[in-house]
């Protein structure tokens, strides 16, 4: 490793699983100070003591604004700054069979995690930054929030907004030297489709995520499967002084799904 987060700060919600706990490791590795920020207590705390003194975990539910207030403080407090922060917490909505079928029962629930948990730790890390020479946030959206598509419409929706917001408070707070830009995952294996499920539907679930994995991998240009350590890696190049000019992005990683469909071509007979 290269050690180009060291004497930096990191901040990560939803640290302690999936690619928040990639985004958190890779950082460690990088030479960072890491806040770990979850509701997962147990996973949090076994993976901030696996890495000593330069991790704390922090208990946090993004949808309350008062605890990413507190997420904020403990930073700093514990070690002295905050120089990047990596809004990466959230959730799915139900999956339904249809639109029909779509009662919105927890919007709110998903709004507050998905959308308003990324605006108000954008907000609280940027008061710090603006008064400490700017600062790096990254905000986790999803290709679902670019691509169209049936199903957990209140998660596509709340990841377009995650993107739209992230471009406007780029622009207002490229004054300060913050930058805010996006990254858009996409077919990577991670435990929030499996969230998706309703508990009916749950014993279905298996069969059913191996069925749109293998139709994300044929639509998939590159056939690599994504892992954690890719969406950790455009989290680096945005947290370092490599992307110094760069603010107001959104960096699809996802094999290049968003570019297009693979066509397939017929050999020759």
């Amino acid at each position: 490793m290269s050690r180009e987060l060291k004497d930096k700060v990191v901040v990560v919600t939803g640290g302690a699983s999936g690619l928040g706990k990639g985004i958190v490791e890779r950082s460690l590795a990088e030479g960072a100070k890491v806040v770990i920020a979850d509701v997962q207590d147990d996973l949090g705390a076994k993976l901030a003591a696996a890495a000593g003194t330069d991790a704390l975990f922090h208990h946090t539910d993004v949808g309350d604004q008062d605890q990413i207030a507190a997420l904020i403080a403990a930073a700093v407090e514990r070690f002295g700054g905050l120089h990047v922060m990596v809004n990466n917490a959230g959730r799915s909505s139900p999956l339904k069979r249809s639109l029909f079928d779509e009662d919105f029962s927890e919007f709110d629930s998903v709004m507050r995690v998905n959308l308003l948990g990324v605006m108000a730790g954008t907000r609280d890390a940027a008061r710090h930054m603006a008064e400490h020479g700017g600062g790096s946030i990254i905000n986790i959206s999803s290709i679902g929030g670019i691509l169209a598509g049936g199903g957990v419409a209140t998660y596509r929706a709340s990841k377009a907004a995650v993107i739209q917001f992230s471009k406007a408070a780029a622009i207002e707070l490229a004054h300060y030297d913050i930058r805010v830009n996006c990254i858009a995952p996409g077919n990577i294996p991670t435990p929030i489709l499996r969230s998706a499920a309703t508990e009916e539907d749950r014993e279905k679930l298996e069969a059913f995520e191996a069925r749109i994995r293998q139709t994300m991998r044929d639509d998939r240009p590159l056939k690599r499967e994504g892992t954690a350590d890719d969406v950790a890696e455009a989290v680096l190049y945005f947290g370092t002084d490599r992307s110094r000019y760069v603010t107001g992005t959104v960096l699809p990683v996802d094999g290049g799904t968003v570019a297009g469909k693979v066509i397939t071509r017929k050999s020759k007979s």
